[in-house]
Parts: C-alpha cells; structure tokens; sequence
C-alpha cells in the first residue's frame, strides 16, 4: 500500500491507496515540529480504526511547502515503513513540462495539482486552490505547468481582518444569507465571502482573456466547497485533485525505477 502525504502551510493530508482504490484519508494541523515518532504514533491508531497497519505500507510519496516538516516525515518513511520516500522536487519525474523560468521556485503543491488535473480534464485548464494561499494555475493542453496567479487564502483575509481592526471578532467563513450586512458578523461574511468570488471571476475572466483560448476551470483545496454555486466561472470541483497527482507520479516514477533496472 502507498502513503500519500501532501503538507500544506495550514494542514497536512495523510492519504493510503491499495493499488485500486484510496482507503482512509486524514488531515492533521500542520506542525513541523511533529518528529517520526509522533506520527508513527498518530498514523497508527488511525490506521488501526480502517482496519489497516502500518506494516502493510510498503511506499511513500511526500509533497510538501513547509521544509521543515520534510525531514521528519521522511524518517517516518525510513524508520517506521522502511522505504526511501519519493519527494516531489527531488529528482522525480513528473511526466509533464515545466515551462517556469525557474522551476525549482514552483511549490510542490502546485505541480501535483496539475498532474492530477491534467489527468481528468481535456484541453488548457486553470486549477484553482483555496488554502492558505489562492493559486489559480495554468495547466496547458499538453499538461504542462505554464505559470499563474498567487493570492492570500480567504481565512487569512479573515485572519488579519480581526488581528488589525480592535473592535471585529473573529468570526466563521460562509456564504451570508445577504450581501449587505445588518450586523457586523454578516457584514464581515459578505465582505469576505463575495469579495473571493469578486476575485475568482474576476481573475478567471483576466485569464482566459490573455490566454485567449477556452479554458476549464478546475477548484480544489480546503476550502473550495465554499464557493459551489456561488462562482459563475468555477466549472468542477475535485477535491481529490492533489491526492490523484501524487499516486499518478508515483506510478509514472516506479515504472521508471522497474525498466532502469
């Protein structure tokens, strides 16, 4: 079985596919001070509760955009499973072009969701990401990563909405039963709220006017469901778009390893 990490700013998904299917995935707060003994720990009682062991996994592919986390969750890899992970961005094969002046700068996050979209979907494609950042990315009709947009993520709009401004709360994202706010709760919900799709359209409409070809607009992320039948130029959310890339890169990168051999 393969484990499929994939460490975001704000959480950490921890996904296990059988060679048929994915059986259990489980998010976790992001913390790169979590050593391999941490997670072997936590990973085991969850795996325990799906009727799986850690015994049973026999592969690990990791992509992260907090370093920190890397080296920690790489020795869970080869203290606890007794493999060698593969790491996105360490000489593995993504079996799509890069076309960034400078590839290296491109968070593994980002190159992941374009395997997995490319995968899905036909034609040129933007892949839009809500975490803690918003990425909308260009993916090409040939699948290649061809550059895009990095914008701050709707909780920490919301975030620092409250830290710099004494007198408003912290208070939860959704959609406002109204646009204009009677309060200052839905006020603050529909400033944020329909501000992003203010920005998702907007930047949509930006893109596919450069770009000048018909694109296929793909969202994922955390907190994409949001949006679903709010965004007037959102066409398909997948929320398993990342988890998809990496078991795609494994399977590209293992046939590798078996004809070099």
């Amino acid at each position: 079985m393969l484990l499929a990490i994939d460490t975001g700013n704000t959480n950490t998904l921890f996904a296990i596919h059988d060679g048929e299917s994915w059986r259990a995935q489980w998010r976790s707060a992001t913390d790169s001070t979590k050593t391999a003994d941490d997670y072997a720990v936590w990973l085991t009682q969850l795996l325990e509760l799906n009727d799986l062991k850690l015994s049973s996994i026999d592969d690990c592919i990791i992509s992260t955009v907090v370093p920190q986390s890397l080296f920690n969750q790489r020795n869970l890899a080869r203290r606890y499973l007794n493999v060698e992970p593969f790491v996105i961005g360490e000489n593995v094969d993504l079996g799509v072009p890069v076309r960034y002046p400078k590839p290296s700068e491109v968070g593994a996050d980002r190159l992941v969701n374009a395997v997995g979209a490319h995968a899905a979907y036909d034609g040129p494609l933007i892949v839009i990401d809500s975490g803690t950042a918003t990425t909308f990315d260009i993916v090409g009709e040939d699948g290649a990563f061809e550059g895009g947009i990095i914008a701050p993520g709707i909780n920490l709009s919301m975030k620092a909405l409250h830290e710099a401004a004494a007198k408003l709360p912290r208070v939860a994202i959704q959609r406002p039963p109204r646009v204009i706010g009677d309060d200052t709760v839905v006020a603050m919900q529909s400033g944020v709220f329909w501000g992003y799709i203010g920005l998702i359209d907007g930047l949509v409409e930006r893109i596919k006017a450069e770009y000048a070809r018909d694109m296929t607009v793909i969202a994922t992320g955390g907190v994409a469901s949001l949006f679903e039948g709010s965004s007037a130029r959102i066409d398909r959310f997948d929320q398993d778009l990342t988890i998809r890339g990496l078991q795609l890169i494994y399977e590209r990168n293992i046939a590798r390893a078996a004809v070099e051999a």
